[in-house]
């Protein structure tokens, strides 16, 4: 016998509710904590955020989250190897591969040459980070970075190497990063989204990869979390102004009727995703006044925009897209991803790789350095990464001045910088042939439940219920929150 469940079963719907009217009234009381937190945060950037919205005190407000889709090369980038100039165009010891899995694009070649980096390394700041010569304006914020070149995953393509890295999985349909933050932050601008996309042009498309909307949906979570993809053209938002002729009041009212037959269709029905479709509509009518003042940078200093170097003048740039998320950042948009390609070096690596770290190197300094001028760089977590790393031997023809490197999935860098990372830690440790981990090992389940914690969320308690399992960023393997990565 279930005593307690047989007393809930034939409760009358009057006892239901007089037995949950606490839990009505506290649900009240945490979206007015949520609205009237929200406003304080724009009032004042510095205040701390309710103690209701997360699991301990934040470190980080905001995440500027940069994605190199392809996977950068990382000896070419941060993981200096110059015992490899001695191995030029020798094989790959087997002890080194030690039968781990290639892609089907080198799994035919008939030997693995090492090509070594062609670029010189200098180490720089208090931290004696090794940066390549390709990347000059990023080394002189090293010490404002936290580096983790012992990163590894278990994908070893794109599509699911993507998926995993931005929503924890490598088959899509899960929330990605962005979509769990604006779930549990929630907005601090009520006239902007809480999650924005943009996708950098390159200036080299040698060889770009998709970049599908799946990568910013907000999965099982209720759809409003999903990103909003902002463009570079004169509309930042599809069919957001209204059509010529069409006045504000006229706009407003056609909400207001369409509106109340969501509402209608609502007690109808019962679907959720129709409350998602009156909210987005809502905000849709908000941004017609916000959106245009955000994407205006005809009234940025002249000293901000050479920050960030030429091409921030070029909308759609990398440059001008990292000078929206600062933008986004101090206006309250919570997460803003941004995604550039061509960073998949199979071949012509030397050909390409001097465009994509002019596209990188200036706008990295400019926005590091003007997130930190106006006190913004201390919440604000920025993330920077691929996929995966690449390979040391080389994919085709080998030469003295070219090589192309193929997908590596054991080992590869990324860096952190503001939002309580510890800046200026070098984490984890590569053979000399930057092709396994020899020290510190950092999953990509493990820095997800970093980046969480410096969120104020414990990602074991951070969930949401679907199909009947409480769902995490982090899934169900163990992740572990790496302290050595937090100040």
């Amino acid at each position: 016998m279930q005593p307690l469940e047989d007393y809930i079963r034939s409760e009358t719907r009057r006892q239901f509710f007089t037995r949950g009217k606490n839990a009505l009234g506290f649900a009240a009381l945490a979206t007015l904590l949520r609205q009237s937190g929200a406003a304080s945060l724009i009032e004042s950037p510095g205040a701390a955020l309710p103690d209701a919205l997360t699991h301990f005190a934040p470190k980080a407000k905001r995440v500027i989250y940069l994605h190199m889709v392809g996977g950068p090369s990382q000896m070419d980038l941060f993981d200096y190897k110059p015992k490899m100039r001695e191995y030029f165009d020798k094989d790959l010891p087997d002890s080194i591969r030690q039968n781990q899995r290639l892609t089907t694009m080198t799994s035919g070649q008939d030997r693995f040459p090492i090509a070594p980096s062609v670029y010189d390394f200098e180490q720089h700041g208090n931290s004696g980070m090794w940066v390549s010569e390709m990347l000059p304006w990023t080394s002189k914020v090293v010490d404002d970075m936290c580096f983790i070149r012992s990163m590894h995953t278990e994908a070893i393509n794109h599509e699911p190497g993507i998926s995993l890295m931005q929503t924890g999985n490598m088959v899509t349909g899960h929330p990605c990063l962005g979509a769990w933050m604006s779930y549990g932050l929630g907005a601090l601008n009520q006239d902007l989204p809480s999650f924005v996309v943009m996708v950098a042009r390159a200036t080299n498309n040698e060889q770009n990869q998709a970049i599908s909307g799946r990568l910013w949906s907000s999965g099982y979570l209720p759809g409003q979390h999903a990103g909003v993809s902002f463009r570079a053209a004169d509309d930042a938002i599809l069919y957001l102004n209204n059509p010529p002729g069409v006045p504000r009041e006229v706009r407003r009212g056609s909400l207001d009727s369409l509106n109340a037959l969501n509402e209608m269709n609502y007690k109808l029905v019962g679907d959720p995703e129709t409350h998602t479709r009156i909210q987005q509509y809502e905000m849709a009518f908000r941004m017609q006044a916000s959106v245009p003042e955000l994407t205006d940078t005809s009234g940025e200093p002249e000293s901000v925009l050479n920050l960030y170097g030429d091409q921030v003048r070029d909308p759609g740039s990398l440059a001008h897209s990292m000078l929206q998320a600062r933008r986004m950042a101090e206006r309250g948009v919570r997460f803003v991803q941004i995604y550039h390609n061509n960073w998949d070096h199979h071949g012509n690596l030397t050909g390409r790789m001097q465009h994509q770290c002019k596209d990188l190197d200036q706008p990295t300094y400019g926005l590091i350095t003007d997130l930190k001028m106006r006190g913004l760089l201390d919440d604000t977590l920025v993330i920077w990464g691929g996929e995966f790393g690449r390979t040391i031997y080389c994919q085709g023809r080998l030469t003295q001045e070219n090589y192309g490197r193929d997908h590596h999935p054991r080992c590869f860098t990324m860096w952190m910088a503001g939002g309580g990372c510890n800046a200026g830690h070098i984490h984890g440790e590569t053979d000399d042939f930057s092709y396994n981990i020899v020290r510190d090992p950092v999953h990509i389940r493990d820095f997800h439940a970093t980046v969480l914690n410096l969120l104020g969320f414990d990602h074991n308690r951070f969930s949401y219920r679907h199909q009947g399992l409480e769902q995490r960023l982090t899934g169900v393997e163990p992740a572990h929150v790496i302290p050595e990565l937090q100040a």
